[in-house]
């Protein structure tokens, strides 16, 4: 499978076999030129295109990507990215002590330790459910929540694409059973905007976050935050500006205080809509066409990967987006760096991680598949593998 867009269209380097794009993104060339194109318009005159213009700007931004990601504009506010998402929500969510925050153990370390400083603060407590890694089943995921959520638990954390493990979470069930006894949902879609087709509006979670730096290509520095009417009152932006006495016609004070939160460069959030309309016409199909060709690679890498390392499949082929983890055999080596990774990058320019989940010695190897990306990538990648194996690694 050849790339679906050039890889000379993106800034990587050309040397480099760049299968990590699930870490921080990568950003097309078209894409850094629109944005060099606003900040060049905001330094001609800051005060206009920052005191005049950016609250019409933000607003025709956040519609575009509302309509994107299937929700209300009213309800979608952009932040830097998931995690100052996550920390606006947890701590603005009344804990109480002895209240419980439930998450997962294939959560985003910063997620676990925004939960952790939160219940530190209010006297309530982290509640870890254990899902199994390989898995079977999606069931599995929404057995070991259910079975972890008492009469205390006000919140789960919970995520749609798991950053150590990159499963597809039953985001749709969790909620549904969650919601219905009493616990509010933050889905923790960091990974999702781009890699999967969303209907946030129809989920029914009380809060929902996403970014758009990862698998949509936008310039770093933007996310979303969504959170539901009924729960707009009760979350703040970290940074409390004007947003909070400034009133705006027909704009919530929500919106306000979220779309100004202290001098910044906007222009991430502002070519949002440039990544949209050029992902939509960048090959026939547009995003549809973009998502299934990338899970599609992403498979096919999984099958290579598994072979090399002569194990089964650690997860069904419908808890798979555009990233894969496949164990690895456990070492006794150095942990930070992991010396496979290191080996790979240096030696064998191959840039891609190795996670150690749940803990050392345990290990995954973790891909990205995204437009740039070709099969020879990975068939490089399992040929260096296989190798290893024989070698123990």
């Amino acid at each position: 499978m050849v790339p679906a867009i050039p890889r000379s269209e993106w800034m990587l380097d050309p040397a480099l076999s760049f299968l990590n794009h699930g870490s921080f993104g990568a950003t097309p060339r078209v894409l850094l030129e629109k944005q060099h194109m606003l900040q060049n318009e905001m330094e001609a005159e800051p005060v206009r295109f920052l005191e005049r213009e950016i609250f019409t700007r933000l607003a025709e931004a956040r519609r575009r990507l509302a309509a994107f990601v299937g929700a209300r504009t009213e309800d979608l506010v952009f932040v830097p990215n998931a995690t100052t998402a996550v920390n606006a929500v947890l701590r603005s969510f009344p804990l109480k002590s002895g209240d419980r925050v439930l998450v997962t153990d294939h959560a985003h370390n910063a997620c676990r330790n925004t939960a952790g400083f939160v219940c530190a603060q209010s006297g309530g407590e982290v509640t870890v459910a254990k899902v199994p890694f390989p898995i079977r089943s999606s069931d599995e995921v929404v057995d070991a929540l259910l079975s972890a959520v008492t009469t205390r638990t006000r919140l789960a954390v919970i995520e749609h694409v798991t950053s150590p493990t990159a499963l597809v979470f039953p985001v749709e069930r969790l909620v549904q059973e969650l919601e219905s006894r009493g616990v509010h949902t933050l889905v923790d879609g960091a990974h999702a905007p781009g890699m999967l087709p969303l209907q946030i509006d129809r989920l029914g979670a009380s809060f929902y976050t996403g970014n758009c730096h990862k698998w949509m290509c936008a310039p770093k520095g933007a996310a979303l935050l969504w959170v539901r009417q009924d729960m707009q009152e009760s979350v703040r932006p970290l940074a409390i500006s004007h947003g909070a006495t400034s009133p705006r016609p027909g704009a919530s004070r929500y919106e306000v205080e979220f779309s100004w939160t202290g001098t910044d460069d906007p222009s991430a959030y502002l070519s949002v809509p440039s990544a949209i309309d050029h992902f939509a016409s960048a090959l026939p199909g547009g995003w549809n066409a973009l998502r299934a060709r990338n899970r599609s690679l992403a498979l096919a890498a999984r099958d290579l990967l598994c072979a090399a390392l002569e194990i089964e499949h650690p997860a069904p082929d419908d808890m798979i987006g555009a990233l894969v983890s496949v164990p690895l055999p456990l070492t006794a080596g150095e942990f930070r760096p992991d010396v496979l990774q290191r080996t790979l990058f240096e030696a064998h320019r191959i840039e891609v991680p190795v996670i150690h989940w749940p803990k050392p010695p345990h290990r995954l190897l973790r891909v990205s598949a995204q437009a740039y990306n070709s099969l020879a990538e990975y068939e490089a990648l399992a040929a260096v593998l296989r190798e290893k194996v024989r070698n123990a690694l």
